[in-house]
């Protein structure tokens, strides 16, 4: 078996599981009871699949791997579908019922998978949408945006240069920013985005049918998605929530600098690594509190392990199905296995055959052409 390996772990000496007050505040039960409200009628709605991965747990040493897989979600190929898209509505409508309906705008600076989102949820409702990407952005990913009727913005440099240009415009322009990342001044639209994605981890508690994991994988870009996901299942289990651990680049470990540092910490991206969607400088100020409190472990990833995991996805067994795991999916299992084949982390973890191990697969083959060339290589 390919040896996987990480490249950091730090322990989260400030978890705290009885603070669930956090995930209360930040998302109250009537909002992401809203978001599904809304989502669960979109045309092409319906819950992933949550699959077992017998293969991977009995080479982790773990008793089941649990793996929600994003790549069919509504024709996108990946979970940020339900968090801009939604945004964007939630503020069509507001702008609607104040009277305001001429000249409406969106824009959003993104790696790929919720530029994507916010132009679909764009095209839907027939308004004007502006992405801005980086340099490190594939021109597939590009090209799957402007299809969706937006107009894309190239920038030079990394992740926070688009975003920075991104503002500009958007002010110059009377632009509505709906970015999956808060910062200060601005929080209303990233918590509307973050609310789409509890709709997720709600399909999850379901499909669970009363099971506790013993371990959560969630990976991180700005935090976003792991916050989200993280204050759903803690406002759901309370003081039972599993040990998270947060799964990240090692080329823009924002999460594990900052909780080292525990403040916000920005990480200057001198180079972009495979999982695209994880190329984040900065944790999201919404997401902040939640991985602060609630995240047990980060653990840090080079690429080296994200085209044998894809492969390994990618090869069906007697007791699974193949899966569609793009660069991203493959990073919380990756984080697993390399921990399991680590005896001092394994132990730091808790993780033994008894454990029962949720990970998310984020997305499907976002970009057909660096997909199958990885799952080739």
């Amino acid at each position: 078996m390919t040896r996987y390996t990480y490249t950091k772990h730090l322990a989260n000496a400030q978890r705290d599981v009885s603070a669930s007050h956090v995930a209360d505040a930040l998302f109250p039960n009537d909002d992401c009871a809203k978001a599904k409200s809304i989502i669960s009628t979109w045309p092409g709605y319906m819950p992933t699949p949550l699959h077992s991965l017998p293969d991977i747990a009995q080479a982790a040493g773990v008793a089941r791997i649990h793996y929600k897989d994003e790549s069919t979600r509504l024709g996108l190929g990946a979970f940020k579908a339900l968090g801009g898209a939604y945004a964007v509505r939630n503020w069509y409508d507001t702008q609607q019922a104040l009277g305001c309906s001429e000249n409406l705008a969106v824009c959003t600076a993104t790696d790929g998978n919720h530029g994507r989102s916010v132009a679909w949820g764009a095209q839907q409702l027939g308004i004007e949408c502006h992405i801005f990407i980086h340099a490190g952005v594939s021109q597939n990913r590009a090209d799957s945006m402007t299809e969706l009727g937006a107009t894309v913005h190239r920038v030079e440099g990394n992740y926070d240069f688009s975003i920075a240009e991104c503002i500009r415009l958007s002010e110059q322009h009377g632009w509505q920013i709906v970015s999956d990342t808060s910062w200060e001044g601005y929080r209303d639209i990233p918590n509307q985005v973050m609310a789409g994605y509890t709709v997720l981890a709600d399909e999850i508690v379901a499909q669970l049918d009363g099971e506790i994991p013993t371990h959560i994988f969630l990976q991180a870009g700005c935090g976003g998605m792991a916050g989200a996901l993280m204050g759903y299942f803690w406002q759901q289990w309370r003081e039972e929530l599993p040990s998270i651990v947060i799964v990240e680049s090692d080329m823009s470990d924002c999460v594990y600098q900052s909780v080292k540092q525990q403040s916000i910490v920005l990480v200057d991206i001198v180079e972009e690594t495979l999982m695209a969607g994880l190329s984040c400088g900065e944790v999201s100020e919404l997401a902040w509190p939640l991985i602060q409190r609630g995240a047990s472990h980060i653990i840090t990833l080079n690429d080296d392990g994200v085209a044998p995991m894809m492969q390994w996805l990618a090869k069906p067994t007697a007791d699974r199905p193949v899966i569609e795991g793009g660069e991203c999916s493959a990073s919380g299992l990756i984080g697993l296995v390399s921990a399991s084949q680590d005896e001092s982390l394994k132990s730091q973890l808790g993780l033994d055959s008894s454990s029962s191990i949720l990970v998310i697969g984020t997305e499907g083959a976002t970009d057909a052409e660096q997909y199958q060339k990885l799952i080739q290589a």
